[in-house]
């Protein structure tokens, strides 16, 4: 189905910063307004100039523009905790004439959250935007779509091989405090559902883990990544293929958190690890959002 000369898409990404000067700016939206301590800012700078800069935007511009040509229709990109903002992008539409915009959260499993975030953003500029303001049409959680779970299981069965060592594929999202998943948050399911969808897919069983959990202490979804391995290496797997499912782009919780803190947990515990890449612009992701898109415009 096409959509209408007013329609368009806005994907909406977590956020990140190019600048880091705008770490603490950053990180006090990201802890709802609360400063972070000075230690916790020197560490995401160390994290950040480790990796030599997080690639998010980047990525998202490119899922925009190969999504674009697919719908052939406008595909624009807010970040929910950074610029360019919700509300800057809502202020820049008056030209494009849309009427309807199709909010698709880069958020597979927390689809319900950036919908509200946006709809908060379209109330904060209502009043700039007059007449001009479109109707904000919701996705639903995107984590099974077909396309989606495809790619994800090519992109885990092309590291398979048939190598002799016993292998285990370990499955990831990022952690979310367990006080959010008891208000009633569905995104552990939705993850665990990704998770089981991609594991049919290989044929091959597997484990989910969490990462990346907060610096403030607390309840966090589990189990987290590093005692998966440490469990893992005691039951006698030699090598883990480590998909992170949740993130449908690279970012400092992947280069960093993967690619360097579990890559020395996984060399200290003597397990050879083969990380998955995130599908960023895979075709694979591009279709499942066609696909999410289309029928959410209807």
């Amino acid at each position: 189905m096409s959509l209408g000369p007013h329609d368009g898409v806005l994907l909406v990404a977590h956020g990140t910063v190019t600048d880091l000067d705008d770490l603490p700016e950053f990180l006090a939206k990201i802890r709802r307004g609360r400063p972070a301590p000075p230690e916790l800012v020197s560490e995401i700078r160390h994290r950040y100039q480790a990796i030599g800069g997080s690639p998010l935007l980047d990525i998202t511009r490119a899922q925009a523009s190969a999504l674009s040509k697919r719908l052939d229709a406008p595909v624009l990109v807010g970040m929910r905790l950074w610029r360019p903002t919700v509300e800057d992008v809502l202020r820049g539409i008056a030209g494009l004439r849309l009427r309807r915009l199709c909010v698709l959260p880069l958020a597979p499993f927390s689809v319900q959250i950036y919908l509200q975030a946006a709809q908060a953003s379209l109330e904060a500029v209502r009043g700039e935007l007059g007449p001009s303001a479109p109707e904000l049409v919701p996705t639903e959680p995107w984590g099974t779509e077909p396309a989606l779970v495809e790619g994800l299981a090519a992109s885990i069965r092309a590291h398979l091989g048939e190598a002799a060592v016993r292998t285990r594929v370990v499955l990831t999202a990022h952690s979310l405090p367990t006080q959010a998943i008891r208000s009633g948050d569905r995104y552990e399911a939705e993850f665990r559902a990704c998770a089981a969808a991609v594991s049919q897919r290989l044929g091959v069983e597997s484990v989910v883990a969490f990462q990346s959990q907060g610096a403030d202490g607390g309840d966090w979804l589990g189990p987290d990544l590093k005692r998966v391995l440490e469990a893992e290496q005691r039951a006698g797997t030699e090598r883990v293929v480590l998909a992170p499912i949740g993130f449908p782009a690279e970012h400092v919780e992947t280069l960093y958190d993967l690619d360097i803190e579990a890559a020395g947990w996984a060399k200290a515990l003597g397990l050879e690890l083969t990380r998955v890449r995130a599908l960023n612009d895979d075709p694979s992701l591009v279709a499942a959002l066609e696909a999410v898109a289309r029928r959410a415009m209807g």
